[in-house]
């Protein structure tokens, strides 16, 4: 192996098809979008050069905020959902139902594998409540309470968007945590439950601590994820009512493919990249600095 890896050529032959495809497929497009954020227009009208204005636009232009401040409550919301709820279901795997938890897990993950348009008309009936009442509105009914329209404000629709979204990814999450958990030592369980820990004290104590590094990928995984939502919000709501719903990735595919402004639009993936990498960063910071005290 060590005679391979030294020899340029076989290092070449092996690794540069790969690195060729993937240039062509993540790097170019990558710098081309980086390109157009010095310029104005589209393939049809052309193009004219404007230096930095797309990137002050980006400061004066009152959408960028809105979608901006849906784009992170969004994902720090959902991202707490996915890692909570996936955590709270490996757990259950691993401690509860065992070798048992095989086919609750693949009915858990089925949701993971459906088409993100058949989920949102599935939660549109879900939450309709014109022309035909749907099952959440006729509980609220059974209860006393009047029907609720939920997609006619940003506020509803955003919890039924977080709902759904949380609906579909929590068994991703957690069999992602469940493979965390069970390479946790058994020796280390019954040492602690013969110093008298179960239930909470266990999980604080032993499972988390040893679990963190898992957890830590998945928190970035889904942050990663949430901030560059896209079809979920499209197929639920496109961005309405109004665009109180509309996160940085839609906004910037309108700009750029409904009013052809491609140099602002790749302005605005521009941003949305450099926000990426400042939360990965920061989350992986204090991921390590936890992981080195613990």
């Amino acid at each position: 192996m060590n005679r391979v890896l030294g020899d340029w050529r076989a290092v070449t032959v092996l690794l540069g098809p790969a690195m060729l495809v993937y240039s062509l497929i993540m790097l170019v497009p990558i710098f081309w979008s980086l390109g157009y954020t010095v310029f104005e227009g589209n393939p049809i009208v052309g193009f004219t050069f404007v230096g930095l204005d797309n990137i002050v636009q980006l400061f004066t232009d009152p959408k960028i905020g809105d979608a901006l401040l849906f784009t992170l409550k969004y994902a720090i919301v959902l991202t707490v959902g996915q890692v909570l709820v996936g955590y709270g279901l490996s757990l259950l795997y691993v401690f509860w139902l065992k070798k048992a938890s095989g086919l609750i897990r693949t009915l858990v993950f089925f949701p993971v594998v459906l088409p993100t348009v058949a989920v949102a008309l599935l939660f549109q009936a879900l939450f309709a409540i014109a022309p035909q009442i749907g099952p959440v509105n006729s509980l609220l009914n059974f209860f006393g309470a009047d029907s609720i329209d939920w997609f006619a404000s940003g506020a509803t629709a955003f919890w039924v968007i977080v709902i759904m979204d949380i609906w579909r990814s929590m068994g991703f999450y957690a069999v992602l945590l469940y493979a965390g958990l069970v390479d946790i030592p058994e020796e280390m369980f019954e040492s602690a439950r013969l110093d008298g820990a179960s239930g909470w004290k266990l999980v604080r104590h032993i499972v988390i601590p040893l679990s963190l590094p898992v957890l830590f990928s998945s928190i970035i995984f889904s942050i990663n994820g949430t901030l560059k939502v896209f079809d979920s919000v499209l197929a639920l709501t496109n961005g309405g009512p109004g665009n109180t719903t509309t996160p940085l990735t839609l906004y910037m595919y309108q700009t750029s493919f409904t009013y052809g402004e491609y140099g602002y639009g790749s302005s605005i993936a521009l941003m949305l990249t450099i926000l990426c990498l400042l939360v990965t960063l920061v989350i992986f910071r204090s991921s390590r600095r936890d992981l080195t005290k613990g």
